[in-house]
């Protein structure tokens, strides 16, 4: 089944890692750097088009038709349509949607996304609410974007119990002027002093590292000692070891040792 001509969807693109039983961002990643096994990458791990929404309908525009209205519509389309065009669940069962918001990251999911019965299609989606997961957790700073004495952000990592190794596990968001202050105080004294050992992370960190699929250039960076301990506010996409988003520094952990932190974890 292929959708009717004239039809326009919202969706995303999924892939679905059965070893480990939920969506995996990285499959999709690898597609566009698959080149001449890309046509293997689709036959192995094939994608799904979760849809959302409905945009347009035989070549007409339904943006101004309510939500409740657009999924009847969408509902119809997709009726006995193939696995690769699952359409998105939706419930107005709060209950039900706790339910997916408490277990849905065991597969995957990220959070919810609440929507208006009554409401229009509109771009920029500024009537919808996004509620994403989010989890508080314990990293160690391994380097900083910026000066010493005033950091735009800090790359962190956990050190992997099996070889003693600091591992990246992500990227802070850009700091604010309070935290560069602080962090502006503390972060001199733990500078990498090197050459008698190299810092674990290559300089400048390789793009791929980031977990983007526009490829962004390689970031340079200034090494540090990892010693100190961040706690920081992070979603629920962690991928192979990494968090693929940007983290919020919550706080410095002055009172943590870096063996307080917990170890790194490749799932």
């Amino acid at each position: 089944m292929t959708l009717p001509p004239g039809t326009v969807v919202d969706g995303e693109l999924v892939a679905w890692e059965s070893g480990r039983g939920r969506t995996s961002f990285g499959l999709l990643q690898r597609r566009v750097t698959a080149g001449r096994r890309l046509v293997e990458e689709i036959r192995r791990h094939p994608a799904h088009l979760v849809i959302f929404d409905l945009l347009q309908e035989a070549g007409v525009e339904v943006l101004r038709l309510p939500l409740a209205a657009r999924r009847a519509r969408l509902a119809r389309l997709l009726t006995d349509g193939p696995a690769e065009l699952p359409l998105c669940p939706q419930t107005i069962d709060t209950g039900l949607a706790l339910t997916w918001y408490d277990h849905g990251a065991d597969a995957g999911i990220e959070g919810l996304v609440v929507k208006a019965l009554a409401g229009t299609y509109r771009l920029g989606r500024a009537d919808w609410i996004k509620i994403k997961k989010r989890i508080s957790a314990e990293a160690v700073v391994g380097g900083v974007i910026g000066r010493l004495t005033d950091p735009i952000a800090l790359l962190l990592g956990r050190f992997d119990h099996r070889d003693g190794r600091l591992r990246y596990v992500g990227r802070t968001v850009p700091l604010s002027t309070a935290q560069r202050r602080e962090l502006g105080a503390l972060l001199p004294v733990i500078a990498w002093r090197g050459p008698h050992q190299r810092h674990p992370w290559p300089q400048p960190l390789p793009a791929g590292w980031l977990g983007q699929f526009n490829r962004p250039p390689p970031i340079d960076y200034i090494a540090v000692e990892p010693v100190m301990v961040v706690e920081v506010s992070a979603d629920i996409a962690w991928e192979h070891g990494r968090w693929r988003h940007p983290v919020g520094l919550l706080r410095v952990r002055l009172d943590l040792e870096t063996a307080d932190v917990g170890g790194w974890m490749a799932g």
